[in-house]
């Protein structure tokens, strides 16, 4: 089977991706295989290490509500990018690099867009709630 074609603009030939009706499995808030390779597969040391990153992931955002100047703002943020990027929690390591890409640009950060990350972070924290928990069983 040669499969679908579809013309891109200028008139070139592109193979269109199949459409599916099948739904596709939510990401977790976590990356587990990227935390799993951070802690080489120890799993006592991955749920210790969730339980440190909840407690800072807790503190530095309460922090960056506390922040009132670009210094405070950029530190926080870029704590906040570093620490979710090394357990994989990657919609808050996201949005904290484009909230500190919009400061460093010059654009205000917003009430809504601290709530935004709150919400990511939110996601996280009770994520690992129930990992933690469901390690306790």
């Amino acid at each position: 089977m040669y499969g679908v074609f579809d013309m891109a603009p200028g008139g070139t030939a592109v193979k269109a991706e199949p459409h599916s009706d099948i739904p596709t499995r939510p990401k977790r808030p976590v990356d587990l295989v990227h935390l799993a390779k951070q802690c080489l597969g120890d799993e006592a040391l991955e749920l210790e290490v969730l339980r440190l990153f909840d407690t800072t992931l807790k503190d530095y955002f309460g922090r960056l509500k506390l922040a009132s100047s670009f210094d405070d703002l950029s530190l926080v943020l870029h704590s906040i990018k570093g620490a979710a990027g090394g357990v994989g929690a990657w919609a808050v390591a996201d949005l904290a690099k484009v909230m500190e890409h919009e400061i460093r640009s010059g654009r205000p950060l917003t009430h809504e867009r601290i709530e935004d990350l709150g919400l990511a972070v939110e996601d996280v924290r009770s994520f690992i709630g129930r990992m933690v928990a469901n390690e306790a069983v």
